[in-house]
Formats: C-alpha cells, sequence, structure tokens
C-alpha cells in the first residue's frame, strides 16, 4: 500500500519548486494563481530570494504547502495514495492532495494559518527545543514539572521529541533535560512556540476560517496530527485541524499506524527529505522515498 507524506515548516530551501515551474504548464498556472490569491509575487521568493525572505511564516507556509501540492498534482497517475499524512503544516497538503479541500481553500487557510501564527508568536516571545536520546515519557515529565508553559509539541521519532514554550520554560526544561540524561536539548530557529497553548490566539482566530471552508471526504485516510489515526469523516478532520495548531504532532505514532495498517511504502512530496529520515528511524525496515520533482 502507498503512503504518501507532506513536510512542514523548515524543509524550505530558495529554489524550491522551480522546476516544476518551469517545465510543467500545469505547475506554472497553479503558481501564477496562488500569486493572484496571496496578493504578491510568492514565486520570486520561492525561487530568487533571500533565505531570510523564504524563513518568515507568512512566506514559508504557503511556499511549502504549494511546492508539495503542486507537485502531487503534476504527478498525474503516479499520485495514487492509499492513504496520505503531513507534518504540521503538511496536513493541509495532504488533505488537498487527498482532494477533501479545493487548491484555492486550501492556500486561503494556508495563508491565514501562516499570518494568525506570526501574531501569536508576535504577542508572546517563546521558542521550540529539540531533545535527543531521552524516552517520551520522560521529556513529558519533565515538561509537567517546571513552571510556566514547556509541552511536548513534535514526536518526531523514538529518541527525538520538540518541546515548545515561553523562553524561560524552555530554557528550564533545557537544563533538566541534559541533567536527565539527554544527548542535546538544543533551542530552534523558530518564531515561537508551535503546537503549544501559547498558540491559542492563532487557534481561536483560524477556527471561524476552518469551520466556513468546504470539506469533502477525501480518496484516501489521512492521519492526522492530533491523534495520529486515520480519518475520513470531513466534520472529524475539520475537528482535528483546528485543535491541531495547539496540540502535539504525533508523527512517531502516525508512521506506526500507517505500518500496522498495511504501508509498504512512504513517498515524500515536497522540499527537503526530514520526513523520509524519520519514518527510517521510526522503523529501519520502512521503505521511504523523497520527491521534490518529477
Amino acid at each position: 500500500m502507498k503512503a504518501f507524506v507532506f513536510p512542514g515548516q523548515g524543509a524550505q530551501f530558495v529554489g524550491m519548486g522551480k522546476d516544476l515551474y518551469d517545465n510543467v504548464p500545469m505547475a506554472k498556472e497553479l503558481f501564477e494563481k496562488a500569486n493572484q490569491i496571496l496578493g504578491f509575487r510568492i514565486t520570486d521568493i520561492m525561487f530568487e530570494g533571500t533565505d531570510e525572505q523564504l524563513k518568515q511564516t507568512n512566506v514559508t507556509q504557503p511556499a511549502i504547502f504549494l511546492h508539495s501540492v503542486i507537485l502531487a498534482k503534476a504527478l498525474g497517475d503516479q499520485f495514487k495514495p492509499d492513504m496520505v499524512s503531513g507534518h504540521s503544516l503538511g496536513e493541509f497538503s495532504a488533505l488537498v492532495a487527498a482532494g477533501a479541500l479545493s487548491f484555492e481553500d486550501g492556500l486561503t487557510l494556508v495563508a491565514k494559518r501562516a499570518a494568525a501564527m506570526q501574531k501569536a508568536c508576535e504577542m508572546n516571545p517563546s521558542t521550540m527545543a529539540a531533545v535527543l536520546a531521552l524516552p517520551d515519557e520522560k521529556v513529558e515529565e519533565i515538561c509537567a514539572s517546571v513552571d510556566g508553559v514547556v509541552v511536548p509539541a513534535n514526536y518526531n521519532c523514538p529518541g527525538q521529541l520538540v518541546i515548545s514554550g515561553s523562553n524561560e520554560a524552555i530554557d528550564a526544561a533545557c537544563e533538566k533535560m541534559l541533567a536527565a540524561g539527554a544527548k542535546r536539548a538544543l533551542k530552534l530557529k523558530v518564531g515561537g512556540a508551535f503546537h503549544s497553548p501559547l498558540m491559542e490566539p492563532a487557534r481561536v482566530e483560524l477556527e471561524a476560517a476552518i469551520k466556513a471552508a468546504p470539506f469533502t471526504a477525501p480518496v484516501c485516510p489521512v492521519y492526522q496530527n492530533v491523534d495520529a489515526k486515520p480519518h475520513t469523516d470531513p466534520d472529524e478532520i475539520r475537528t482535528n485541524l483546528i485543535a491541531q495548531l495547539t496540540a502535539p504532532v504525533r508523527w512517531t505514532q502516525i508512521v506506526q499506524n500507517m505500518l500496522a495498517d498495511g504501508a509498504t511504502e512512504f513517498t515524500e512530496l515536497g522540499p527537503g527529505a526530514v520526513l523520509q529520515g524519520l519514518i527510517k528511524k521510526v522503523n529501519k525496515e520502512a521503505v521511504a522515498e523523497s520527491k521534490q520533482s518529477l
């Protein structure tokens, strides 16, 4: 069974998607439509901008979404998923690729999500940190013992968990993680505490837009971040998508569940190869590849 997976923020690079734009007329058409929807030429930043420009949340999120979704569409008959999933932002790419949401509605929601998250980041100075080589339970226990907001945010693979919270609470938690035997507890270069209670203002802002967007049943089950389970019911998908901003990404559990449900090969669509690597760390026997172009 074929599983297609879609990356989240952090996978971007200058030049992403350019070969699709140059060589696939349908892709060029969709990129140009995206420029109109967004109200600025995101393609200029994607293809020829600086790393700094591309790193802005309001650019990064639509850029990764566009690369992933347009690649899935450009694959045509080669894109026949039995199941799909996406990491954080990638969940929107997965939903559009699987037909639960139109390209236009998906892009509009991603742009609103990015703007709402940017605003929430500015309201609360906050960050994230990657903790390596500690059991998930230990990380959860330490987070619970620290004063202030700090929570597990991304269960990426066994031995790699990203925590999210206020600057002070993250510093305190990192010290405790290292004292407990973590190989590393490394602060990430991100704008804020994604997938934590500090994203509540963004969740509230996005909730109305998600509720108003027309969702339909996808062509295959979508394994969602919030509970790592397969969903095809539009109302369930919508509810889980709203909860996603303040809840952890359960990627380890998603990969385990997809394998248990019969996934035999994983293809990552979009920039980078982060998910391909994480899948192999969840299960070294898993067959995984990444595709950035046709």
